[in-house]
């Protein structure tokens, strides 16, 4: 364990800013629903209303999870946020361990690391502690600022307190697919994969068969009942997960060999094929599994949502703050809801986009563009093949959910124009996920160390969409969002001319990212 202390405090230096922007956002996010339905409902019996028709809607259910003491803030507030909550707690617990462990491996810092006088297991030990500290922090910052809004300081630091031990369990989990995998990626799909779990299995067991959710992590968090009657006792079942995790963790950690995983990693072919001389056919080489993997889930996504046909008044109900939330405020459910949907493809299949626009850097983090260009492949060339791959990637999701989505409706409804009509209608929305991707170029070839900046607009458009009439958000900040510019179909009909702009931000921006790229030092 020598060295582990150093470690910790290189480690809380280099994470500095997720150590602000995580715990703030998730604080928000649980305020912010504070602060929504505190400006929805008049008087109680509204309330007492609303609450009655949420409790009998199984979508919603299934989204945020049981429905309890729904006519009080705080029991909103956790309904609306913990299962939420607790995906961002595993997500930011999934990136901590990742950069300090299977990435540095990856890279062969570690190696170098290894070199000085530190112990064998204090990398392991200083990522543990970083990542329990940062969940620390988030329970926390979580549970003043609810305490600090005025509701229930028991509670309030129950939800806080479960927060941070789900962030823990997910640290076990993404420890122990570190040590199962060799690459980063493949440890990130691992713990994602268990995280999608977790939300799948509460979701059913809440709908349907209650002991489900006795098999998820975020079931237990919610069964602490926040606001509703706490209790304590779910937080040890947490709690011992989390530790069984580590100590899994640690008893894999010793017995694998170093740069390699408990998976093995299938051997590549002898010689490269031929696709693999330009810089397109590599760019497309590194980011298929991306493309395909995310198409793939954009399309069952889309046919997950064209199965409510439409039946959407009996899923959304009478409440007010659902129909605020779900059909942007419209009379007509069905348009309103479908145009609710078709952003939330969007805002998905941007994440996509964001991720592929920034696969360059990760190759240039890991020191391996530098032998590419020492060749005769040249920067634009090879910048210019991710491009090309984050486009059509982009093209090919967006197409893929439309096409789920109007291939569901249509057996559903009997309406077969609606393939193509809701596919068009999806891919109207492309030209604002292309101005996210082209701002995280930007970012990326101007400031590289910056590029967690490019995720923050995502973020924004995700604030717009889901808060910005229930908050009455500034228009100014809602214009922020490139989504506010376009038509919002099939609500509205469509329109060229924010069409053709934003496609002409998206390029310019995209250009901008390739000149900034090609006047800095490749590192």
């Amino acid at each position: 364990m020598t060295g582990t202390l150093e470690l910790l405090r290189a480690f809380l230096h280099r994470d500095r800013w997720m150590y602000l922007w995580w715990p703030v956002g998730i604080a928000i996010l649980y305020v912010s629903q504070g602060w929504s339905v505190d400006g929805l409902y008049r008087t109680q019996a509204e309330f007492d209303q609303a609450a009655a028709d949420m409790e009998g809607n199984a979508a919603l259910i299934a989204m945020a999870g049981p429905a309890r003491a729904l006519n009080t803030t705080g029991g909103q507030v956790a309904w609306q946020a913990a299962a939420f909550g607790a995906i961002l707690v595993g997500l930011m617990s999934m990136f901590l361990v990742g950069r300090h462990t299977r990435s540095e491996e990856e890279s062969g810092r570690d190696e170098l690391l290894r070199a000085a006088p530190v112990g064998r297991y204090a990398a392991l030990a200083a990522t543990v502690l970083d990542a329990v500290l940062a969940n620390l922090v988030v329970g926390l910052l979580t549970a003043a600022a609810l305490a600090a809004y005025g509701l229930a300081v028991a509670d309030s630091f129950g939800l806080g307190l479960g927060l941070t031990l789900c962030g823990w369990f997910f640290t076990g989990v993404a420890l122990i697919a570190a040590q199962l995998t060799t690459t980063t990626r493949a440890a990130y799909g691992l713990t994602g994969t268990v995280l999608g779990l977790s939300y799948a299995l509460r979701a059913f067991g809440d709908v349907s068969a209650e002991a489900l959710s006795w098999l998820s992590p975020i079931g237990w968090y919610q069964a602490m009942h926040a606001f509703s009657g706490l209790r304590w006792w779910p937080a040890l079942l947490l709690l011992v997960g989390a530790l069984a995790g580590l100590l899994a963790a640690y008893a894999v950690f010793d017995r694998r060999d170093y740069g390699s995983g408990v998976l093995p990693a299938r051997p590549g072919p002898a010689r490269a094929g031929r696709g693999l001389a330009s810089g397109l056919g590599l760019a497309w080489r590194l980011q298929r599994p991306a493309v395909l993997a995310w198409t793939l889930g954009l399309l069952l996504g889309g046919l997950g949502f064209g199965t409510m046909g439409d039946d959407v008044g009996d899923l959304i109900g009478d409440s007010q703050s659902s129909r605020d939330l779900m059909v942007q405020g419209s009379a007509d459910l069905v348009d309103g809801f479908y145009a609710t949907l078709m952003l939330m493809l969007a805002l998905l299949a941007a994440g996509f986009t964001i991720s592929s626009a920034l696969r360059p850097h990760g190759e240039e983090d890991g020191g391996r563009v530098e032998t590419l260009l020492a060749t005769a492949l040249r920067r634009p060339t090879w910048l210019g093949g991710h491009v090309v791959v984050t486009i059509a990637g982009t093209a090919a999701t967006m197409t893929a959910a439309g096409l789920g989505l109007g291939t569901s409706y249509a057996l559903v409804t009997g309406d077969g124009g609606a393939v193509l009509r809701m596919t068009w209608q999806v891919l109207s929305l492309t030209p604002a996920v292309l101005v996210l991707g082209g701002f995280a170029r930007l970012v990326y070839g101007a400031l590289p160390r910056a590029v967690l900046v490019s995720w923050l607009a995502l973020l924004l458009a995700c604030v717009v969409l889901f808060f910005g009439e229930l908050l009455r958000l500034p228009q100014w900040f809602q214009d922020l969002s490139p989504f506010e510019h376009l038509a919002l179909v099939p609500l509205e009909p469509f329109r060229w001319a924010p069409f053709l702009v934003l496609t002409g931000a998206a390029a310019a921006l995209s250009v901008a990212g390739q000149i900034a790229f090609s006047r800095r030092d490749v590192h």
